[in-house]
């Protein structure tokens, strides 16, 4: 980090930073520090809510928030930046006015847009600390790679039900993301926050750990996650840590193959590259856009009615199961597909789903591999299917 601003604290900065600048080790030289901050918090959400409130109370005077998202009513279960009020809103916005309220001796600066790699170097530039508060591979692979590229120190968390976990990538001859995770998990595989559910105050948490780095970070104070990567057990209430070390292998942060950044989606899995007109025979081994492996919810119901065979699987969790679920359907869990797929015809036209249908496209796209043919993925899952067919079912 850079030397503060030498302008003497205010006296009003004095008053409110008060119990900062009597401490050892952070004193008026490190408010100013804090002060002349700039920190980008990629995420309104479960981790970057109580980071943000923090490093705002704490006076870190440059605060980003990037987030594309609204407010939605089952948000505020965890992401205590927002409020009933502001359901419905641009997530920036709210995290501008909550910021804004707790603290107006903090600039906040908004960007209501997906980080991409079309703008992630152009937005996270200005920035000295990136704090990742994302719940997306995708997204942190772009982070990570856009840490390294403009040497910014990247401060990691991520939460799944009742564990979280925290490092500091990328700072001074720190790891990166990859050094840890090389390769993205095969879609679906693993459960987000939608899917599998999180204990609200677990992203709290993470999230304040990753707060609390970043402040030593700026102030220089104490010793930083940094080769280490924290692990969090809130059911049992224990904190362990594993060591982390810098891959010479790593393209991005070792050998430096990564020189700019690339289509995550892709990379990750979350989309399949679609062929061009002229590669449309589609050699061997080629995958052919899922949009042929897909069925929309009206398509569905009305081959349903009309009473087509069909063979419905739900790769949902018994809990989503009790739920909601669609008529005829057979519960088979995406983790238990590979146990019990000797018990599907494989001549059957299957259709498969989930909540939203990210996991029931893994799915198809698995039982294709075992010679399912005929393995469809219903489009927006059982959500949509109850916005689109059947509004009686419960949503969640």
């Amino acid at each position: 980090m850079s030397l503060p601003d030498s302008t003497p604290l205010s006296a009003e900065e004095l008053q409110r930073y008060h119990r900062h600048v009597i401490l050892p080790g952070v004193g008026e030289e490190g408010q100013r520090r804090l002060r002349d901050a700039r920190v980008l918090i990629v995420g309104a959400g479960g981790l970057g809510s109580p980071a943000a409130l923090y490093l705002a109370a704490a006076g870190v005077g440059h605060l980003g928030i990037v987030d594309e998202d609204v407010v939605e009513l089952s948000n505020l279960q965890r992401q205590i930046l927002h409020d009933s009020a502001g359901v419905g809103a641009p997530k920036v916005d709210s995290a501008r006015r909550a910021l804004r309220g707790l603290n107006p001796l903090v600039h906040v600066a908004t960007y209501h847009a997906r980080l991409s790699s079309t703008n992630a170097l152009e937005i996270m530039g200005s920035y000295d600390v990136v704090l990742d508060g994302t719940d997306n591979f995708a997204t942190r692979y772009l982070i990570s790679d856009a840490c390294v590229l403009l040497d910014k120190a990247n401060v990691h968390g991520s939460v799944t039900r009742f564990e979280g976990q925290a490092s500091v990538f990328s700072f001074a001859d720190a790891p990166c993301y990859r050094c840890l995770f090389p390769e993205p998990p095969e879609p679906g595989t693993v459960l987000n926050c939608e899917q599998g559910g999180v204990f609200g105050v677990v992203p709290g948490l993470v999230g304040v750990i990753q707060a609390t780095e970043v402040l030593k970070l700026i102030t220089g104070v104490g010793e930083l996650l940094v080769g280490r990567l924290l692990l969090v057990d809130a059911l049992r209430m224990q904190f362990r840590t594993m060591e982390v070390a810098r891959d010479p292998a790593c393209p991005a942060c070792g050998t430096r193959e990564i020189t700019s950044l690339i289509d995550y989606d892709v990379f990750c899995g979350a989309v399949n590259p679609v062929p061009t007109t002229a590669d449309s025979s589609t050699s061997p081994g080629m995958t052919m856009p899922f949009a042929d492996s897909e069925i929309t919810p009206q398509e569905l119901h009305a081959r349903v009615v009309r009473g087509d065979k069909l063979t419905l699987i739900d790769v949902r969790e018994p809990y989503e199961w009790s739920i909601a679920r669609l008529p005829n359907a057979r519960l088979i869990p995406l983790n238990s597909l590979p146990s019990v797929v000797n018990t599907l015809d494989p001549s059957a036209e299957i259709v498969a789903y989930c909540h939203h249908g990210t996991r029931s496209a893994a799915a198809v796209e698995w039982l294709q591999d075992q010679g399912f043919a005929h393995a469809l993925n219903l489009v927006g899952g059982i959500d949509r299917w109850s916005l689109e067919v059947d509004m009686s079912l419960r949503r969640y």
